[in-house]
C-alpha cells in the first residue's frame, strides 16, 4: 500500500496527479477527509482529491504570501478567468463579467440567490438522490424541498420534473429548481437537449432555475459539459461556479454567481456584503487554476476516467452484486449495493467491517437507500485495496 510515485517528467502538471502521492504522504493531511476516521480506514467519502496542487496554483499562492498579499479581494480577475475558461473548454461566449458576483462558496452563493428569487415557505425542487447539503441549507432558510426523483437511467425525468414544477407553482408560490450539473452523486452530465427542455418547463411554470455547476470542469475526455445558461430559454437562470472541485481547492474558498441576461437585476439584489466573505487567497488560487491549470486538469480527468474503468472491472470481479454505471462527470461513483443484503446504509457495514469510509446513500434523499457514494479521486492502488476490503465485508 505504501508506495512512491515514479519520477515525474519535465512537466509534472501533464502527468496523472492521482498517481503522485503515497498514502503515507496523504495521511499527513489535516483536512476532514483524513481526520474524521482512524488511520486504518481508507477514506473514499468526501469530495476531496488525493492530488498535489497544480503548479500554477502553488506559484500564485506562494507569490501572494511572499508579498504579504493577504488582504481583502478586489477586481474582476476571477470572473475574467472563468469567462476565458468557458470560451476555451465549453465554447460558451455568453459568460458576461458584469453579470457575475464573487461569493464565499457555491452553497452559500446558492442560499443568497435563493433568498432573492424565492420567499420564506416557497418550494425548491431537487432531483434526488442528490448532494446532501441541498436539504439542510434549503430548510435552514425557511424554504421547503420538493423532490423530483431521477429516472431509472439516473438522468433527469422530465415528466417527474414537470409534475414537481406544477405542484410547486400552485397557490402563488415563487418556486425555484436547484439543478445539480453535472449531477452529484451519479456523475450524469446533462445534455443540451435535456437542459433546453428544463428551461422550457421552467418558463412554462414560472420556476426559477439555480444551477450548481461546481463540478463543471470535471468531465471525461470527449464529453461535452453544457452550461445551463448557454441553452435557449435559460436567460432568467442563475449559476454558481468555482474551481473548487476540479483543482481541489475547498480550503481556499471563493466562488462566482453568474446571471443570465434576464437575471442581472436579481443578482444585483444580492447584498453587497456577501462579497466580503471569499478569501483573497482563494480568489487568487481559483483565478490561477482557471487561467493556467488546463494541463493539470486534462491529466486529472484522464486519470479519473482510468479509475472509472478500473472500478467497473474490480466490482465485476469481486463484488458482482453491486451495480455501477460509470458516468462521465464528477470524481464520484454511485454504487447500488441493495443486492448485498447490507440494509439501507451499506456504508456503515463497509466502515465497521471493511475499514473503508464511503458516503451513506440515505443522506442523498429518496432513492439513496441501499447505495453508497465512492470518491474515485485516489490512486489505482488505494482504489484496488478499497474494493478488496469491501468484497471481504461479511453480509
Amino acid at each position: 500500500m505504501e508506495r512512491r510515485a515514479p519520477t515525474p517528467p519535465d512537466d509534472p502538471d501533464r502527468t496523472d496527479p492521482l498517481r503522485r502521492l503515497s498514502l503515507e504522504e496523504l495521511r499527513r493531511r489535516t483536512s476532514i477527509k483524513w481526520r474524521t476516521h482512524p488511520a486504518d480506514v481508507l477514506p473514499l467519502w468526501v469530495a476531496e482529491m488525493d492530488v498535489p496542487l497544480a503548479a500554477p496554483v502553488v506559484r500564485a499562492i506562494t507569490d501572494a504570501v511572499g508579498l504579504g498579499d493577504t488582504g481583502y479581494p478586489a477586481g474582476t480577475a476571477y470572473a475574467e478567468a472563468l469567462a476565458g475558461f468557458a470560451r476555451r473548454r465549453w465554447g460558451w461566449q455568453g459568460l458576461a463579467v458584469p453579470r457575475t458576483m464573487i461569493v464565499p462558496d457555491v452553497m452559500l452563493g446558492i442560499v443568497e440567490v435563493l433568498k432573492v428569487v424565492t420567499r420564506a415557505g416557497d418550494p425548491v425542487i431537487v432531483n434526488c438522490p442528490v448532494y446532501p447539503p441541498f436539504y439542510p441549507f434549503v430548510a435552514h432558510m425557511d424554504r421547503r424541498v420538493v423532490e423530483a426523483p431521477l429516472g431509472p437511467d439516473l438522468r433527469i425525468d422530465l415528466a417527474a420534473l414537470e409534475g414537481a414544477f406544477r405542484q410547486a407553482a400552485t397557490g402563488g408560490a415563487r418556486a425555484a429548481y436547484l439543478l445539480c450539473s453535472p449531477h452529484n452523486p451519479t456523475g450524469t452530465v446533462h445534455s443540451a437537449e435535456e437542459l433546453a427542455a428544463v428551461a422550457a418547463l421552467a418558463d412554462r411554470y414560472g420556476v426559477r432555475v439555480v444551477a450548481d455547476e461546481i463540478h463543471a470542469p470535471v468531465v471525461a475526455p470527449g464529453t461535452a459539459f453544457v452550461p445551463y445558461l448557454s441553452v435557449p430559454g435559460a436567460e432568467s437562470g442563475l449559476s454558481l461556479m468555482s474551481a473548487t472541485k476540479a483543482w481541489n481547492l475547498a480550503g481556499v474558498k471563493a466562488a462566482l454567481a453568474v446571471a443570465g441576461p434576464a437575471a442581472a437585476d436579481d443578482l444585483a439584489r444580492v447584498p453587497e456584503e456577501v462579497g466580503h466573505g471569499p478569501s483573497h487567497l482563494g480568489v487568487i488560487a481559483h483565478t490561477a487554476a482557471l487561467r493556467d491549470g488546463g494541463g493539470w486538469l486534462d491529466a486529472l480527468c484522464a486519470g479519473l476516467d482510468d479509475n472509472r474503468r478500473l472500478l467497473a472491472e474490480l466490482l465485476a470481479e469481486q463484488l458482482p452484486a453491486v451495480r455501477y454505471r460509470p458516468a462521465p462527470g464528477t470524481c464520484l461513483a454511485w454504487l447500488d449495493c441493495r443486492r448485498l443484503g447490507l440494509g439501507d446504509d451499506p456504508a456503515a457495514a463497509f466502515l465497521a467491517r471493511g475499514r473503508v469510509a464511503l458516503s451513506p446513500g440515505p443522506d442523498f434523499g429518496t432513492g439513496g437507500a441501499g447505495h453508497v457514494r465512492l470518491n474515485l479521486a485516489t490512486s489505482p492502488e488505494v482504489l484496488t485495496e478499497a474494493v478488496r476490503r469491501m468484497a471481504a465485508t461479511p453480509t
